[in-house]
């Protein structure tokens, strides 16, 4: 989608005289080396790995128990085989500078790891839940992206910190705040997002920052309370202040770091307004509750929609779907369903006018900024 943008933006900029062809056909050039960019042979080939994996683990989910001993010791010999070959065969294939194949055996290695761990606790009825060997699987996947310094396993480790979060919460019983599961999800996240640095992984770093998003959304829905919709929402108001304010001091360094700064401390603003409107009680409370996120929904779009897309479209949903919720709270409780609808098509058009003269005004500021 961005390669089809690009080319197109190109052109354009062609047309008018303003880029030479030459200089457009060496950028999409340089851009298309690059290791990060989409090619159907490489997704096709991690979709091959992922689904050898899914082999891998099936097969060890089966019923050997009737087997003899001697074939179920051959069964774990091998599995201790597989990953040693799928890491070694990582190796050689990376000293060949084929770092695509490397990173399908990685994965292969990565499952074959996690199909060990199930066979042995299957085999030998080991005491400990999910959550645990989930988390003995990450460690394994962390310590093979190191080795490597594989961008495919920073992602698979990213993905098996979703997966531990999961199985935590289906199966083990925080009966005390205390208990040590319950605080390690962010643990893995900051994990997560430094073998992303390390390995340059690229946007792998969203499943971390999505894992902190429903931790603590899962940690409120939990434990609800007034005092932690208050923190979320200030927590996340003073980040995305501090990270879109132009006379903040690290302003840039967050304009640097891509969209995520902005849009995830956006996120938790937002989410922290969520609570708030889920504790608010009686219709004026709710209507200043209301208010409030709607002020907060422009403010990131005033602030950060003209760079920030996503923050952009995530401030016109919550505009819109709050103003929809005061709508049928306040006068569609009145009015009944017909005035609801009503109502509702009224605020719809409300803003679309707004965000048609929103997005004008950020076209304009744009335009003014590249003349200068």
């Amino acid at each position: 989608m961005y390669r089809a943008r690009l080319e197109r933006d190109f052109r354009h900029w062609i047309d008018k005289g303003l880029l030479q062809e030459d200089a457009a056909r060496a950028m999409l050039a340089e851009y298309d080396g690059r290791e990060s960019t989409f090619r159907a042979g490489r997704v096709l080939l991690m979709l091959a790995a992922l689904l050898l994996s899914a082999s891998i683990l099936l097969l060890v989910a089966a019923n050997w128990e009737e087997l003899p001993r001697l074939a179920r010791l051959a069964r774990v010999a091998g599995i201790v085989a597989l990953i040693w070959g799928f890491h070694f065969a990582a190796a050689w294939l990376i000293r060949s500078g084929r770092t695509t194949l490397a990173a399908a055996a990685l994965v292969l290695g990565a499952a074959a790891f996690g199909g060990g761990i199930a066979l042995v606790g299957q085999m030998y009825h080991l005491s400990g839940d999910a959550a645990d060997a989930a988390l003995l699987w990450f460690v394994g996947a962390c310590l093979s992206a190191l080795a490597f310094r594989s961008a495919a396993m920073a992602t698979v480790s990213g993905g098996l910190a979703w997966f531990y979060f999961g199985t935590m919460l289906t199966e083990s019983d925080f009966s005390t705040a205390s208990d040590w599961h319950l605080w390690s999800v962010p643990v893995l996240a900051v994990i997560v997002v430094l073998l992303v640095r390390f390995t340059e992984a690229g946007s792998a770093r969203h499943l971390a920052y999505l894992l902190v998003l429903s931790w603590l959304g899962w940690l409120y829905l939990d434990s609800p309370s007034l005092a932690f919709a208050v923190g979320l929402a200030v927590l996340g108001l003073a980040a995305f202040l501090v990270a879109t304010l132009p006379g903040s001091p690290v302003r840039q360094l967050a304009l640097e770091a891509g969209s995520a700064p902005a849009f995830y401390s956006f996120a938790l603003a937002l989410l922290g307004f969520t609570g708030l409107q889920y504790e608010a009680v009686g219709l004026t409370t709710e209507v200043a509750t209301g208010t409030g996120t709607l002020l907060v929904a422009l403010l990131g779009i005033a602030l950060a929609g003209a760079q920030n897309g996503a923050v952009r479209y995530l401030g016109y949903i919550a505009f819109a779907g709050e103003l929809l919720y005061l709508a049928f709270e306040t006068l569609g409780s009145m009015l009944g369903t017909s005035g609801f609808f009503l109502i509702s098509g009224l605020v719809v058009a409300c803003i679309a006018w707004l965000v048609i003269r929103i997005e004008g005004h950020m076209a304009r500021t744009r335009q003014s900024e590249v003349s200068q």
